[in-house]
């Protein structure tokens, strides 16, 4: 097998991983504030460890990263149905990763999709686990279906922090400059937290969190570092004004303070990626 079709069977993995990592995101906000809501997202962070790892293997065979999300199942209208699907998630992507270890022959590889299947035989055994839990506790869905400004305001930052998320840390794992590269990732870490916090706000509107992105900009291996750059900067200061503009408007107290954390953050992020541009523009002259 070529690199060019170990790429393939490796960006197969990476879009099953970005799938599961929102089909569980969405699973544990839905159950709200809690001891399992928290397992559930450590397993989602382990899903984002596996992109890493995925992402990081598919540059150096000198691969394009893919964007696109895997299958991601939302079906159910009670915790206990969404464990199971979370178990059936786990059983394809099992199934998945046994065949890609059989099919790839290089070392380095195979020993990386062992250790991320042995993570994901663990997540099967703790989503099983989940579902009696969830009957226990008789958990249920506590999101709501509150529509107005405010709500739409909150879903709009959630679309903007999952788009920004993962623009940086794909920019990132193509960025040569080190240093650069962990600001990158710095940066979408903390955008990746903006993401819950405003689904907790709107847990707590009584409204519904919608989890999808919009178009990434400015990233793939034949981006220069400068383009990338100029991009996010300006989609950290149009946001920055949103949020603003927002924290100006509300009449309510918990939003505001939230509206301009957010605020402050993407302007910090914005002065990151400035320093960034013009230590690369230093290094040209």
């Amino acid at each position: 097998m070529d690199k060019k079709q170990i790429v393939a069977l490796l960006n197969k993995d990476l879009e099953a991983e970005h799938g599961a990592i929102i089909q569980y995101l969405n699973h544990a906000y839905a159950i709200g504030e809690g001891a399992l809501a928290c397992e559930i997202e450590a397993v989602a962070r382990e899903e984002m460890r596996h992109l890493d790892w995925l992402a990081e293997t598919i540059v150096e065979l000198g691969g394009e990263l893919s964007l696109k999300r895997g299958k991601t199942n939302l079906a159910g209208k009670t915790p206990p149905a969404w464990m199971k699907n979370d178990v059936l998630a786990e059983e394809e992507a099992i199934t998945m990763y046994k065949a890609h270890i059989k099919a790839i022959s290089d070392p380095g590889i195979k020993r990386l999709l062992q250790r991320i299947l042995s993570d994901e035989e663990s997540h099967h055994d703790d989503f099983v686990h989940f579902v009696d839990k969830v009957k226990k506790e008789k958990l249920k869905d506590v999101r709501g279906a509150t529509a107005n400004k405010t709500t739409k305001t909150l879903n709009w930052g959630i679309e903007h922090e999952y788009t920004v998320a993962l623009q940086y840390m794909f920019q990132s794992y193509y960025m040569k400059n080190k240093d650069a590269q962990k600001e990158l990732q710095d940066q979408a870490v903390n955008e990746m937290q903006h993401m819950g916090w405003l689904a907790e706000k709107l847990i707590d509107a009584e409204s519904s969190p919608r989890l999808e992105h919009t178009e990434v900009e400015a990233t793939g291996k034949k981006v220069k570092m400068a383009e990338m750059m100029k991009a996010d900067i300006k989609i950290e200061d149009m946001v920055a004004k949103r949020y603003d503009q927002t924290a100006q408007e509300t009449k309510e107290p918990k939003i505001k303070r939230l509206m301009e954390r957010l605020r402050d953050h993407e302007l910090y992020h914005s002065k990151v990626f400035g320093d960034i541009l013009k230590e690369e523009k230093a290094k040209k002259k």
